[in-house]
């Protein structure tokens, strides 16, 4: 089984002179398709960009992509006068000042969710692992729920909103949460009883589509793959791309287990819920509820588990390398870490966004 990624990452699109969010009509997206073609598109919030890779065969390839995607992007912006950043939320900016992008598909969204949507100004991280097989694909979707919490204290990069220490260190899942169909999913045993639940939230107008379902995973609805989407951007690109190689990991080592005929314990919603709240709240800081055991554990310690969990399938995947860097994240602290010491000495959001965009091209 080979266990292609995919990678989408969203930047903030920043003045550099004022360090706010800038509404620039899409100008980057305009001149980054010229060479990029359907790698960059735009967002709702006129100051985000997204971008994607193609097909990564392995993390050295998405290692390769991605840094050429942040490199051109940020080219782009610089001749355009602006900077970009990669941050699950922006210091300071007001999402009451940006601007929407104008498309009929973002006025249907407005409309129907209102400042839900409007205030829906974050930055995340998406994975795609490759996955033909839709019902072993939501098996390893249920099973990856557990792990969910872990990967996002190891993301954490949005610690601010609106001018604000939020006490959290990210804060972007919170602005999410307002969002209908968002967070852990529940368990779903078959292909049959997903396609039921999609069929009758659109038979009873709730979605047009199943991309309006926003959880944390899911089976994509369109390619052949599994969506992880709990993530903050990271900060780095060796961050991403480890956190990448973690997500691969867990699916590789968890079809391995299926192989074998042994399962991993799908934990309730409500149980995840509450490591998830810790994740976000303290990040890799914090404890968390080893549900084996029912104690609370450090989170460091609970990812240095995890490591030794799929130690048995790195090698394989060639991801050694990054899957090791993790053990260096937990030293250095997650980008929410280090954007809280930066406004420590200098207690200036302006210089925490010079770092975030120093950071995002390293």
């Amino acid at each position: 089984m080979k266990f292609t990624l995919g990678i989408e990452e969203e930047y903030q699109v920043i003045d550099p002179v004022t360090r706010e969010l800038a509404s620039h009509d899409q100008q980057i997206v305009t001149e980054a398709a010229k060479i990029l073609n359907d790698q960059v598109k735009a967002e709702m919030h006129q100051a985000v960009v997204e971008v994607g890779t193609n097909i990564c065969n392995d993390v050295t390839d998405a290692r390769e992509q991605i840094t050429h995607l942040r490199k051109s992007i940020s080219g782009i912006a610089n001749d355009l006068g602006f900077k970009i950043g990669a941050a699950g939320t922006h210091p300071f900016s007001k999402w009451e000042n940006q601007h929407i992008t104008p498309n009929p598909r973002y006025d249907e969204i407005i409309n129907e969710m209102q400042d839900t949507a409007r205030s829906n100004l974050i930055f995340g991280l998406h994975v795609h692992i490759g996955m033909e097989d839709k019902q072993m694909a939501l098996h390893l979707v249920n099973a990856m729920r557990y792990f969910l919490p872990h990967l996002y204290a190891l993301s954490t990069n949005s610690p601010f909103w609106e001018g604000r220490n939020t006490g959290f260190k990210s804060f972007r899942s919170k602005v999410f949460d307002k969002f209908p169909r968002t967070g852990i999913p529940g368990v779903f045993e078959t292909v049959a009883q997903y396609e039921h639940y999609v069929n009758l939230l659109v038979k009873t107008n709730c979605i047009d589509n199943p991309k309006k379902i926003w959880w944390d995973i899911r089976v994509h609805p369109f390619y052949p793959t599994l969506e992880v989407r709990i993530c903050d951007v990271p900060l780095t690109v060796n961050e991403t791309i480890s956190i990448t190689a973690l997500i691969q990991a867990l699916v590789a080592k968890l079809y391995k287990l299926r192989g074998e005929n042994l399962s991993f314990i799908n934990y309730h919603r409500a149980l995840i819920n509450e490591n998830k709240w810790r994740a976000g709240r303290y990040g890799l800081d914090g404890k968390m509820i080893d549900f084996g055991k029912e104690c609370e554990v450090d989170t460091r310690l609970l990812m240095l588990e995890l490591l030794n969990f799929v130690d048995d399938v790195v090698d394989d995947l060639g991801s050694r390398k990054e899957i090791e860097y993790i053990e260096q994240m937990l030293i250095n602290g997650t980008g929410a870490d280090r954007q809280l010491e930066i406004f420590k000495q200098t207690n200036d959001l302006t210089k925490v966004v010079d770092y975030i965009t120093e950071q995002t091209i390293l």
